[in-house]
């Protein structure tokens, strides 16, 4: 199955990453990169992605990660609602109670 995901290519300290197109079954700093479709600098903010490709690549049957489905959504290269990339919160436990299960 094919994805579309960032790559982090930047140096520390200053992540800046590609949008590429991969097998999903490859590691993500593995240079077996199908298509490359744009590029994101974290630290300035710009987002730079080629629509059309990337819509071509979505009709064949590849998917996108959580955070770049976000990115489409909103620069409008596709429809749909963002989705939560966060953890959930969980509840916090007192120490007394952690105590209490031992």
């Amino acid at each position: 199955m094919l994805k579309i995901r960032l790559q982090r290519v930047g140096r520390r300290n200053d992540p800046q990453f590609r949008v590429v197109v991969v097998d999903s079954k490859m590691g993500p700093k593995t240079g077996n990169v199908i298509e490359n479709v744009g590029s994101y600098n974290a630290k300035a903010g710009e987002l730079k992605l080629n629509g059309d490709r990337i819509k071509y690549w979505m009709s064949v049957g590849a998917k996108t990660s959580e955070t770049l489905h976000n990115f489409l959504v909103r620069e409008k290269i596709i429809e749909g609602k963002k989705i939560n990339v966060l953890p959930r919160k969980k509840p916090t436990v007192k120490r007394k109670e952690l105590k209490a299960k031992k």
